[in-house]
């Protein structure tokens, strides 16, 4: 029961941290940090592909909500959602994952972390501003929103991650 209502607290401080916070940067040069697909990422190794979905639709919608983006942030998290495993399966340790860790960078360590999240979060931003913009023409500036809004976003989880989970106990 207590790590459903963690994942829930997760989920609503995402949501606004994203709708109210992060959402009303402006950074120029095309930036827009994006945290909640971090949410995403730590959600449990064993959680079900139709779960993982499920929730990753609900968080996207959430922050359409917030920034009135009529789906664009519900399709990539969705997205992030059904190739997370195969990220996951992609930088696996040796011996598989511990399913009783969470996937966060304190468990595995910032440099799997940050390839995880490198990859997902561009994959998601790609996505996103490739809808966003929505033609060809614009391939410069979807180009350089993804890769410098992807450094943003990941260095901003990165601090999260230092900030907000600590090490586990049961080392």
């Amino acid at each position: 029961m207590n790590n459903i209502l963690t994942h829930i607290i997760r989920f609503i401080i995402f949501v606004l941290a994203q709708g109210l916070i992060f959402g009303q940067l402006d950074f120029g040069y095309g930036i827009h940090p994006m945290i909640y697909p971090l949410f995403i990422i730590m959600l449990p190794f064993d959680t079900r592909p139709v779960v993982l979905m499920a929730l990753a639709f609900l968080i996207g919608i959430g922050v359409d909500f917030f920034m009135n983006t009529f789906g664009l942030h519900a399709s990539a998290a969705v997205l992030i959602a059904y190739i997370r495993p195969s990220i996951f399966t992609r930088f696996a340790p040796r011996d598989d994952y511990d399913l009783l860790k969470e996937p966060t960078a304190n468990e595995w360590g910032y440099a799997w972390f940050i390839k995880v999240a490198l990859s997902l979060f561009f994959i998601h931003h790609l996505w996103f501003f490739t809808l966003e913009y929505f033609k060809w023409t614009a391939w410069k500036e979807i180009a350089m929103s993804t890769l410098l809004s992807v450094v943003v976003s990941v260095i901003i989880s990165v601090l999260i991650q230092i900030l907000f989970f600590k090490r586990s106990k049961n080392i």
